[in-house]
């Protein structure tokens, strides 16, 4: 069974712990965002994040650590809202920039049913990450709903007691799924964890909008 201590010494590429602590800066303010790098001993970050380039340099055990260090700051509640939050505006910063999702806003998407915009959009940002990043996933799909799953993931590294709290990444699935539909919202739920003994951190997205 994979253990969360094979993913030691994976990493993002630069990019996206750029975009992760831009994103931050956003909802929590450049202070806020100096503060949590203090706490989370990344000093190296503070006026210096990572460049905007594809190098895989960005460790996975960084992103746990700001992860940690934003519930230490905030609580458990806080932290979820400011994660998702912030992974929402991941995605508009930059992350539909990566290859894979270049081009899905063009005229051809805006004319197929939503069911099939969701497929695509999560198809490709799973590929953005498989093809940037040490990260894996892929999208399964099911009769009501899709599951998104990450089989190698840095949320689980480090936490004494882990639990489904992929917020970033779930915020990222969310503005994803919200600006290919035209605005439309849609239940996303974790519904598993590597960290508790699943095969995947995984993510349910349904295909019919709530509103």
């Amino acid at each position: 069974m994979t253990s969360v201590e094979d993913f030691r010494g994976l990493c993002y590429p630069n990019k996206i712990g750029r975009l992760c602590y831009l994103s931050f800066e956003e909802v929590m303010g450049v202070n806020g965002v100096k503060a949590l790098l203090r706490l989370a001993n990344l000093e190296q970050y503070i006026d210096n994040y990572p460049p905007n380039d594809l190098r895989r340099e960005w460790p996975f055990e960084d992103y746990t650590a700001t992860s940690l260090a934003l519930e230490t700051m905030y609580g458990s509640r806080g932290a979820r809202g400011l994660e998702l939050r912030a992974g929402r505006v991941g995605f508009s910063l930059g992350l539909k920039e990566f290859g894979p999702l270049l081009g899905l806003a063009d005229l051809a998407l805006k004319l197929m049913p939503v069911t099939m915009k969701l497929k695509i959009v999560l198809n490709a940002v799973a590929q953005t990450f498989d093809r940037f990043s040490d990260q894996s996933s892929h999208v399964e799909e099911k009769q009501q709903q899709f599951i998104y799953h990450m089989t190698r993931c840095s949320n689980c590294i480090e936490r004494p007691e882990p639990t489904a709290t992929a917020y970033f990444a779930r915020g990222i699935i969310e503005e994803s799924i919200t600006w290919v539909s035209g605005g439309k919202l849609f239940t996303v739920n974790q519904c598993s964890c590597i960290g508790q003994g699943a095969v995947s951190c995984a993510f349910t997205i349904d295909k019919e909008p709530k509103m």
